[in-house]
């Protein structure tokens, strides 16, 4: 019998979801709202999806969900956790105290309660000072009902797990609360890491939500598979692991997109422009996944450490919102989003969007609309200004200034023109419009882990094999099947901050899903 995955993206604007087969052709998509209640929507679109395709959902072997819900989480400052921070590099880190620098009112979202606690190591392993356990008991105590879960960050924690592991199991003693542990979420650089730890620890609460709602989706509609959710370098990973490390799914809804462009298309290298209702996200394709970010990355304000795809997010949508300005035209940033449909003027609403300029100036259509009427002196500058802003943005990501292809992608593709400047093909695959559903639905599962190793007391071999162990052990947790797990890269780079004598190994191991 055919064993089908069911894949949904929920955006701010729009709900995607689709059905693959065994051989990863799509078997139908759909297109919903996004809902205030994002579990209403992931349910519309599930029954939508169905009713199209005629699968049955008992044949529904692996369903997987990509979403922004995290990101728009922080950006938003709602529903995140409160978190108790305990950085354990007293005397040596007092001078910046944790969340130096942060927005004042994600501050007040998180909670005050932050902790330097004797300890912490040395790049070369030795110990800055003990940890001081009574400390940290104390914390817990003044923390108790006041904190949803507890992030804990050690100085050179990548080089030196125990006291944090120490620290988390008296945390589980204390307040019974999740603990997000620092040295199993970012690299080198202890305020980064320590920003992208306790922004793990405010989304658990968050995520863990979102995922009530989409398993209940599921079982409600007689669908028994096992949850996964997409991560930001293309790849999935089981509800379990997921609900341990919400902060991983930030960035994945770019990654969605650029790996379901991959599929539908056959190309494994080009530019990928996905335009939604409120953005467009530009990212690079490179050997069929996302090419990672080199840099530290901003969200919501905050600069964290992690892995994250390398995207150009710029504010031109189906639902960007077109005005007169002095100069000319004025593109958003604002964004109808998803009441496009009510206040866009091809639907009877009076707001102008860009969806409106593409329909009456471009060579867009949307069965069952006529080109609306636009404000007087509008539309050509508004498709002008439309048409610059992609190909300055297109130019900004391209490798060279040679023509690259492009494949376009997202729900609000028809405001884009036919061909633009600087662009060898324009490429528009069928189910365009749901690429990022399709990008969730594909994946295969990945771990990945980046350790400090010090080569003087390891040998080189054994540093390597054992960083490649624990990637696959990863990739393993996040629900790979075990037999599949493949070593697809390991790297061994000069660490920071040392004197030679240690080096930092990344390694990533890659495996297919398990089957039911």
């Amino acid at each position: 019998m055919t064993a089908y995955r069911i894949g949904i993206d929920v955006g701010g604007t729009n709900t995607d979801a689709v059905i693959l087969d065994e051989k990863l052709a799509v078997v139908a998509s759909v297109k919903r709202p996004t809902t205030p209640d994002t579990g209403e929507g992931v349910a519309d679109a599930i029954d939508a999806v169905l009713a199209a395709s005629g699968v049955d959902p008992a044949l529904v072997a692996h369903a997987m969900l990509g979403t922004t819900h995290c990101t728009n989480a922080i950006v938003e400052r709602r529903g995140l956790g409160r978190v108790g921070i305990l950085r354990l590099g007293g005397p040596a880190t007092t001078a910046v105290p944790p969340l130096e620098g942060w927005p004042t009112d994600l501050r007040r979202a998180i909670g005050e309660h932050a902790y330097i606690i004797a300890g912490g190591f040395e790049v070369d392993g030795r110990s800055i000072a003990p940890l001081h356990e009574a400390a940290v008991r104390a914390a817990c105590a003044r923390m108790a009902g006041s904190v949803d879960a507890v992030a804990v960050v050690g100085v050179f924690a990548p080089v030196d797990e125990s006291q944090e592991e120490r620290v988390a199991l008296i945390v589980s003693q204390e307040l019974g609360v999740p603990v997000s542990r620092s040295a199993r979420i970012g690299s080198l650089g202890l305020l980064e890491r320590e920003n992208a730890t306790v922004l793990n620890a405010a989304l658990m609460q968050t995520l863990t939500r979102m995922a009530n709602g989409f398993v209940t989706a599921l079982r409600d509609r007689g669908i028994t598979a096992m949850p996964y959710f997409g991560q930001n370098d293309g790849t999935l990973m089981q509800l379990e692991y997921a609900l341990e490390f919400p902060v991983l799914t930030i960035g994945c809804g770019p990654t969605n997109s650029i790996r379901g462009a991959a599929h539908l298309s056959g190309l494994t290298d080009a530019l990928v422009v996905d335009i939604g209702g409120t953005t467009t996200d530009i990212g690079v394709l490179v050997d069929g996944f996302p090419r990672q970010s080199a840099h530290a990355v901003e969200i919501g304000g905050i600069r964290t450490n992690f892995r994250m795809p390398d995207v150009l997010s710029v504010g031109l949508g189906g639902g960007t919102v077109v005005r007169r300005s002095d100069d000319g035209v004025v593109l958003g940033p604002d964004s109808v989003g998803f009441r496009l449909a009510r206040e866009g003027l091809a639907f009877g609403g009076g707001t102008t969007t860009a969806t409106d300029i593409a329909l009456a100036v471009g060579d867009a259509s949307i069965d069952g609309l006529t080109p609306p009427t636009l404000p007087d002196g509008i539309g050509a500058p508004a498709w002008q200004a439309m048409r610059a802003l992609l190909e300055d943005s297109i130019d900004r990501m391209k490798p060279s200034a040679a023509p690259v292809p492009v494949i376009l992608v997202g729900g609000g593709g028809i405001i884009a023109p036919t061909s633009l400047e600087g662009v060898g093909a324009l490429i528009r695959p069928d189910h365009f419009g749901a690429a990022n559903a399709v990008g969730a639905a594909l994946g295969d599962i990945a771990g990945q882990v980046e350790k400090i190793y010090h080569v003087p007391d390891i040998e080189r071999r054994a540093a390597r094999e054992d960083a490649a162990a624990e990637a696959i052990e990863r990739a393993r947790l996040a629900g790979a099947d075990p037999q599949t797990i493949e070593l697809v890269a390991i790297e061994e780079l000069p660490a920071a901050y040392s004197d030679g004598s240690a080096v930092l190994i990344r390694a990533r191991a890659v495996g297919r899903l398990q089957d039911r």
